[in-house]
């Protein structure tokens, strides 16, 4: 549903942004109305909303306490503060000459409002995040810089929506141009260094600031609003794992770094990164002893976090993941394993799910899962990239073995990244 103005596109800078972010054309998610709900739960009052203003309607994209709607501009509290740029916050709306008038206040009964201005990094403003109620109410000044705060992250999320939609279709291009690029990874390469920074500073800034709002005591002391605020690390955590995934596979060529790893480090930050995925899914993992060798940190670290990330999603329905990682010494190199109790690869696949775009998962049963089918490609080439070998085996009593070889020693003249 875009927004028409009078020459049949966006009129003002507000309503190319609110276009642009595709505000009005998709739900409002989880990380929205998880905002809306924090926010009321901040001020202790029973509604809040995050509305957008066109120039001639409010919009409310996201509601707590009511369902969202679309009312006139003329009527809309918020829009009569639009074009303050700070928070407001009025005790008793009744008293106040700007909107003691407005139909809100007059008709519906609302008495105290606050709400902070939605502005995105270029300066322009979509609307506001309110919080409103029935009687008259004082606030702290920590109220208020929460609503500053909280409306600070509409926009992040708004951002990071944007950005994963615009690497959604560069990935829908790339797919479909895959049998012209055969083994070219030029444009991939072009891909990644154009979107890498974009996508992941407002990820970044999502994930930051709701780690810090779970230091907040009013947070901190509340185990729902504790929980509303998990809800949106958790799923910034889950977006930065396929970002990862993504990145890994077209992080732009060269030589790996080599330098003396511990591999039991990385596996322990895979670990780390997966913990919201274990611990939903109940997953049992044990890891042994595991050793010390050449190789490029964070590519390898793509790799444990490819390999753990699939053990735990391909697992049939109802069957906690049981996931196990080793390593012995096999010639000159570590042979790592990583075997599970999952649903396994279907026959004759076992050699093709290493290339970019198959998925090992498309003829089984069970709700789709997460991802792109590049992962064991990145896996594969990054292996490869360090002189190593991979390959996977179906377990006779269900589930499957991916291993990975990587030199114990540092190879004389290391392959390219590509």
């Amino acid at each position: 549903m875009g927004i028409g103005g009078s020459t049949g596109g966006p009129a003002t800078p507000a309503e190319r942004a609110i276009d642009r972010y595709g505000v009005l054309d998709a739900p409002a998610g989880n990380e929205l109305q998880a905002l809306s709900d924090l926010a009321a739960r901040v001020f202790d009052v029973p509604t809040a909303a995050i509305n957008v203003l066109t120039s001639t309607q409010q919009h409310q994209v996201a509601a707590t306490g009511f369902e969202a709607s679309v009312c006139d501009r003329d009527d809309s509290l918020c829009a009569r503060v639009a074009d303050v740029v700070e928070t407001v916050v009025v005790p008793d709306a009744r008293q106040n000459p700007l909107l003691a008038d407005s139909t809100f206040v007059r008709d519906v009964g609302v008495r105290f409002y606050a709400s902070a201005p939605l502005v995105t990094p270029d300066g322009v403003t979509l609307g506001r995040l309110c919080v409103f109620d029935m009687q008259p109410r004082e606030t702290t000044d920590e109220q208020r810089d929460a609503l500053a705060f909280l409306a600070a992250r509409v926009t992040d999320v708004l951002e990071l929506r944007l950005r994963s939609r615009q690497l959604e279709e560069s990935l829908a291009e790339l797919t479909h141009a895959r049998d012209e690029l055969a083994r070219s990874n030029e444009a991939l390469w072009h891909f990644a260094s154009q979107v890498s920074h974009d996508l992941r500073n407002p990820l970044m800034a999502v994930r930051a600031n709701a780690e810090l709002l779970t230091g907040e005591p009013a947070i901190a002391d509340d185990p729902e609003l504790l929980a509303v605020v998990e809800r949106i690390t958790d799923a910034a955590r889950g977006m930065g794992r396929m970002i990862q995934e993504v990145l890994a596979h077209a992080k732009e060529g060269g030589r790996p770094q080599r330098d003396w790893l511990d591999l039991e480090e990385v596996v322990d930050r895979a670990l780390l990164d997966l913990s919201p995925l274990i611990r939903e899914t109940g997953a049992e993992i044990h890891v042994a002893d595991l050793p010390t060798l050449p190789g490029d940190g964070e590519l390898l670290y793509s790799v444990v976090l490819n390999l753990l990330s699939n053990a735990l999603k391909y697992t049939a329905p109802g069957v906690p993941p049981r996931v196990s990682l080793a390593a012995r010494l096999v010639g000159g190199s570590w042979r790592v394993t990583v075997t599970d109790n999952g649903i396994g690869v279907p026959p004759g696949l076992e050699e093709s799910v290493f290339l970019p775009y198959v998925r090992g998962d498309v003829d089984l049963d069970g709700p789709p899962r997460e991802g792109w089918g590049i992962g064991l490609a990145t896996v594969h080439r990054v292996v490869t990239a360090h002189g190593g070998r991979v390959g996977l085996a179906r377990r006779p009593g269900g589930g499957s073995e991916v291993w990975i070889e990587l030199p114990a020693r540092p190879v004389s003249a290391p392959q390219h990244a590509r």
